[in-house]
């Protein structure tokens, strides 16, 4: 299946993350903040990157940017815990935001595992990576 990196700085959020990927077939590696997110971003080969965007030091809208630069066609699925507001004057939507500026796709926390595992295979298909041999041939149904 499918080499994803997961970047999130709350230890929980990762091992159930991985733990559910590991379990659907992909193999998962993670990083507890953007700075080691983007280093292995730059030494390894990933099918797709699961983002948190409220990380202290580099956060998940600066990460981006820089995977952008150097992995331009990575897609990125950014999460957060932030509440999504439903006024108009109060804070921003951020996973919106973060889907303009780049991310395929976007989780709030806490989200379901079929949530999960329904947004990595819709960006490994969009991106042309569902081949479990990773050979940019999406599987057929």
């Amino acid at each position: 299946m499918a080499k994803i990196l997961v970047v999130d700085d709350d230890a929980a959020v990762q091992m159930t993350v991985r733990l559910l990927l590991e379990r659907a077939g992909h193999s998962v590696v993670t990083a507890d903040n953007g700075q080691n997110g983007l280093a292995l971003c730059q030494s390894g080969d990933f099918d797709l990157l699961f983002l948190d965007i409220f990380m202290p030091g580099m956060d998940g809208f600066e990460t981006m940017r820089m995977v952008r630069l150097q992995r331009p066609h990575i897609p990125i699925v950014v999460i957060s815990g932030r509440p999504i507001s439903s006024e108009a004057d109060s804070a921003p939507d951020f996973l919106t935001m973060a889907t303009k500026l780049g991310a395929v796709s976007s989780l709030q926390k806490p989200f379901r595992p079929a949530e999960l595992l329904a947004a990595v295979t819709g960006c490994l298909e969009a991106a042309g990576r569902g081949s479990p041999s990773r050979g940019g041939v999406a599987s057929s149904p």
